[in-house]
């Protein structure tokens, strides 16, 4: 039989169904003389056999001297609620129960029974469903707290064990039924390949390790990539062109929200052919192409108000955080700071000066260009994205704009050394 391998570090919180495979798990804990809770979970689902089930749990562990911990839930309405197939609904419900409460009981591990035969019915479910080698790498011997003492061992090992030792066990009804694609597999498929090969389950983790070997190289590619392009919010196309696609496959699950179907997947890799302006809506989130760069968070996209700029008075931009402030004077021999400070030749500005956001249609002379450009181009030509253009100031009179701080200046607005300017300041608030 294989020996599983126990942490000794540390409290264990035991999932117990009171099947065979979770008792054997309890008892292989409780035998070594572990720092061990019990934690039995009632799904809601089963009537009089899910209480039974309780009942069994509580009272061997009271034999024994094991705390137990038990949770309830009512996964049928979750599941309604939730959009949800009864055994996700029931999946997500038990590891809340027992994450919540190896926290509350500050338990280091929490170990589930999963075994060696589990292991196959997981493999072939999702070969059955299409997944690459992260899915068919089987189940994990760990992820967080959760550990997995059992998967070396097979179920007629388990079953072995549980006569050897007298441990008691109960039968979950719903296990002869083939309701569940997992027990379809178990009861029909799982046999005929026993047949071909009667040691199934060392075959299967076999490949899966192999697997396991390959996704992990794969992925750490794909976390260097990521370490080394990414800014926060996007990525360069480019760059991710370049990249194998089963790398490129991976960068793109890591950073999306939202697990992706292997259509999702296909689909944003299509969305890096290209150059022009391009959303892909996927799970949760929406993925932009932007100048260059793929986008997996969406910038806000704001509103600027015309406000008239008074010269004297600041004038607050709260949806950007800044001030301006405009004042009279002659210009010295500086050129022009676009970013903190803009110098406009008084005589060439007409009545009344608005601080705006962009407007359809604008365009303007930039100074020293000798040509008409529409703002617009003149965004693309900066590689400012959509969001970055709706929070870019622009200061304008009744004959259109005189200047776009940080980016350019009107021809009319240029001033030169000796001109009356108005100076326009601008800060953080």
């Amino acid at each position: 039989m294989t020996e599983p391998q126990l942490p000794r570090d540390g409290a264990i919180l035991c999932a117990v169904s009171g099947g065979a495979d979770s008792m054997c798990l309890l008892h292989m804990i409780y035998s070594r003389g572990l720092k061990l809770t019990a934690a039995h979970f009632e799904h809601g689902i089963r009537g009089e056999e899910s209480l039974r089930d309780q009942h069994f749990v509580e009272n061997w562990c009271r034999e024994k001297g094991i705390d137990c911990v038990v949770g309830h839930g009512d996964v049928p309405a979750y599941a309604a609620a939730h959009g949800l197939g009864t055994e996700e609904a029931a999946r997500e419900l038990r590891y809340r129960f027992l994450e919540d409460t190896a926290a509350k009981l500050n338990c280091k591990y929490i170990a589930t029974a999963h075994n060696a035969d589990d292991n196959v019915e997981t493999v072939i479910f999702n070969l059955t469903r299409g997944g690459g080698a992260l899915g068919l790498k089987g189940i994990p011997r760990s992820r967080g707290m959760f550990i997995r003492p059992l998967l070396d061992m097979s179920r007629r090992e388990i079953e072995s064990y549980l006569e050897e030792n007298r441990v008691p066990h109960i039968e979950d009804g719903t296990n002869a039924s083939d309701d569940y694609s997992r027990n379809l597999i178990r009861h029909h498929v799982i046999p005929v390949l026993r047949k071909i090969n009667p040691e199934l389950h060392l075959a299967v983790a076999r490949t899966a390790k192999l697997l396991g070997e390959d996704e992990d190289c794969l992925g750490s590619l794909a976390d260097e990539f990521i370490r080394e392009h990414y800014d926060g919010e996007s990525l360069p196309v480019s760059k991710l062109r370049e990249l194998h696609r089963a790398v490129a496959s991976r960068v793109l699950r890591r950073l999306c929200r939202e697990r992706l179907s292997y259509e999702h997947v296909q689909q944003a890799l299509e969305l890096l052919e290209g150059t022009e302006l391009k959303y892909l809506d996927l799970p949760g989130q929406r993925l932009r192409r932007e100048q260059g760069r793929l986008f997996f968070r969406d910038g806000e996209i704001i509103s600027l108000p015309d406000r008239e700029l008074i010269p004297g008075r600041w004038l607050a931009v709260p949806e950007l955080g800044l001030e301006l402030l405009a004042e009279y004077g002659e210009k010295d021999g500086e050129v022009n700071g676009l970013f903190k400070t803009c110098r406009l030749k008084c005589e060439n500005i007409s009545s009344k000066l608005y601080c705006t956001g962009r407007k359809a249609g604008d365009k303007l002379r930039p100074a020293g260009r000798r040509c008409t450009k529409s703002l617009k181009s003149l965004f693309n030509e900066a590689g400012y994205t959509q969001a970055r253009r709706s929070r870019t100031l622009v200061l304008r009179d009744e004959k259109g704009i005189l200047a776009v701080p940080g980016l350019c200046l009107d021809e009319r607005a240029k001033a030169v050394p000796g001109d009356a300017v108005l100076t326009i300041k601008i800060r953080e608030i």
